[in-house]
């Protein structure tokens, strides 16, 4: 018999769900409004790139620590916190009229979604039955996979009538987030007084700055982007050391010797990756090359945003009836047929084939993203599902900076010279063929990983 999920739960997952969403959406609604925010404060792209980089790299840093969060605070606790701070950031960024101003509001509220994302996630894997787990864990998905794609959209439709409004309409959903969180959050397990180990944490706020910071400076400033990447290397060989050494390390890498798992978070590695990354290629490629307008390039994008929407807790019932390889292989073959075809058409592609082929990809994000994370979990011991959470939503931002970082960077290195369609197109042909080989290798890996998990099933029977 098939137990029910409580009504309390699904409230849970919603409060926490719209949080995360807002703050997923905003990363990529932020893209659209560089060029009306540059001109307003009179500064330059690679001072207004910070709105989003500095937001990316503060939830880098605050996710790591999720799971030492979780056993130290309860539950109501992060989310009244991880509430105040963003709501405190948005009202500041919505009265905000100079650049500093912003960016300080754009950083409270990185700190408050770098709490809130793991939550949704912890809630599901704590509380949900089993039975019920690749459905739920299908609309945590919906959640950090579709924002970004939304994003957009929702920026593009904004910015031409006041880009403050950006941060108005969330504060909206804010308030209703808490309102629906204060009555259905509960707490199911005991807390556990830890002690944070700061020099873990310092390490890995190195590895993820220093990394970003690196990709950022490769085109202008190669000498610093070479000292970046040497501080990362030490950021991670120093934590890699630190976390073998201690009793509870924030991200276990001992999770990392269980290779069935490893495969499967390589792959989400690599969609997010493509998922961001397409997120930010196509609007300005609809801007640039085919001259449309922010709010139409963002209209363009919506039907796949929403169509991915739709699947992601969809392809999480047929996880739960079916199993993970099907559903799993239909999402990664879309999501290949659909940047095959939009890499076929990259010099010269109308918006109507950048709409269809991103309905592939976004179709293809629905279907397999959610399922990878919760068959990845799967691997995973009931005891180690937190440490996995940690690591999946470390790995889901740090691959979101990520795949903006390098897709942008290959569009610039084409644009050296001179920044117009043809020379956009250009970049846009060299990012969709990196994007192709992140998915065709995602493919291998994540088929290879499935392998495993069927020859153990087939062992202990």
């Amino acid at each position: 018999m098939t137990r029910k999920v409580p009504t309390k739960l699904y409230l849970s997952i919603l409060a926490t769900g719209l949080m995360a969403f807002c703050g997923v959406l905003i990363e990529t609604a932020m893209n659209v409004t560089f060029p009306t925010l540059m001109k307003q404060f009179k500064v330059g792209t690679g001072t207004i790139q910070w709105l989003t980089t500095g937001y990316l790299l503060v939830v880098s840093i605050i996710v790591p620590i999720s799971g030492f969060l979780k056993r130290r605070f309860t539950t109501r606790k992060l989310f009244l916190t991880a509430s105040a701070l963003f709501i405190i950031g948005l009202t500041i960024c919505s009265f905000a009229n100079d650049f500093v101003s912003l960016l300080i509001g754009r950083l409270i509220q990185g700190c408050g979604t770098g709490i809130a994302l793991p939550l949704m996630f912890n809630i599901i894997l704590e509380q949900a039955p089993l039975k019920q787990m690749g459905f739920l864990m299908g609309i945590g998905t919906l959640v950090t996979a579709i924002a970004p794609a939304l994003g957009p959209t929702y920026g593009g439709i904004l910015v031409d009538l006041n880009w403050h409004l950006i941060f108005i309409c969330l504060l909206v959903v804010m308030a209703l987030a808490l309102i629906i969180g204060l009555f259905s959050i509960t707490q199911v397990t005991q807390i556990v007084k830890l002690h944070l180990d700061l020099l873990s944490w310092a390490l890995i706020a190195l590895f993820f700055t220093a990394t970003i910071l690196g990709l950022n400076s490769i085109e202008n400033a190669p000498d610093c982007a070479l000292l970046y990447g040497s501080a990362a290397v030490i950021g991670l060989i120093g934590y890699t050391i630190r976390s073998l050494h201690i009793k509870e390390p924030l991200i276990n890498l001992r999770l990392f010797k269980n290779q069935a798992f490893d495969d499967h978070i390589i792959t989400f590695l690599f969609i997010q990756i493509i998922n961001v990354g397409s997120a930010f290629l196509l609007p300005n490629y609809l801007q640039l090359v085919n001259h449309t307008s922010s709010m139409i390039a963002g209209l363009l994008l919506l039907p796949g945003a929403a169509l991915g929407a739709i699947m992601a807790p969809l392809s999480g019932k047929l996880y739960d009836n079916m199993g993970p390889a099907k559903p799993i292989y239909i999402g990664i073959t879309l999501q290949f047929i659909g940047l095959l075809l939009l890499l076929l058409k990259a010099l010269t592609a109308s918006p109507a084939v950048i709409s269809i082929g991103y309905i592939l990809v976004m179709f293809g994000t629905g279907f397999s993203m959610g399922n990878i994370m919760t068959n990845g979990q799967a691997q995973l011991t009931r005891q180690q599902t937190t440490d996995g959470n940690a690591i999946f939503n470390t790995i889901q931002q740090f691959a979101g900076a990520l795949g903006t970082a390098s897709v942008s960077l290959i569009i610039a290195l084409a644009q050296t010279q001179t920044v117009n369609a043809h020379t956009t197109a250009i970049g846009a042909q060299y990012a969709l063929w990196y994007l192709l080989t992140l998915s065709i290798l995602g493919d291998v890996v994540i088929f290879l990983g499935l392998q495993r998990v069927h020859a153990k099933q087939k062992s202990t029977h």
